[in-house]
């Protein structure tokens, strides 16, 4: 389940870097594309940051909405920390003039404008859907207590050898 819930930001971050060309009138090409590529890890990494916090707390006896509430709020500062830095760094390409400046633009509205929208929705969207989703797992302290409860019972069982 964690995984479907990281994975369901990657196809908003592709609709937001699409919405950035649209608006920036620039082409989906292969440089725009590599920018794609590029979105798609930087998402599932914010993605991963949140869920997995959330479920190590969830680990510790905390519910499903304490939870991801918790992990919401202490892994913002990473995930806009990220997100600054890759815009910032994605600026020139925006502002580049030039000899081949189109490409490098291209590349450039998919990172600023693709991922500035895209991290901001990611953390609204992240949440919610650990919220809808996360109840219909149990934490891996409860799943490893019944294990170990059955592996004792397996173990004081008398078996009888098959004739």
């Amino acid at each position: 389940v964690s995984a479907v819930i990281i994975m369901a930001t990657v196809p908003l971050g592709l609709a937001c870097a699409i919405f950035a060309l649209l608006l920036s009138g620039t082409s989906l090409n292969a440089y725009s594309q590599i920018g794609l590529v590029l979105l798609v890890g930087v998402m599932a990494k914010n993605g991963i940051l949140i869920v997995e916090f959330a479920n190590q707390l969830r680990d510790r006896g905390l519910g499903v909405r304490e939870a991801i509430e918790q992990a919401s709020i202490i892994r913002v500062r990473p995930v806009m920390m990220t997100m600054i830095c890759t815009v910032l760094g994605g600026l020139p390409l925006v502002l580049a003039s030039g000899a081949g400046a189109e490409a490098r633009v291209a590349l450039g509205w998919v990172i600023v404008g693709g991922l500035g929208l895209a991290t901001v929705s990611t953390l609204f969207l992240t949440p919610v859907a650990y919220l809808l989703l996360g109840r219909f797992v149990t934490p891996k302290t409860h799943e490893e207590a019944r294990l170990k409860r059955e592996l004792e019972e397996a173990a004081y069982t008398n078996v009888e050898p098959a004739e």
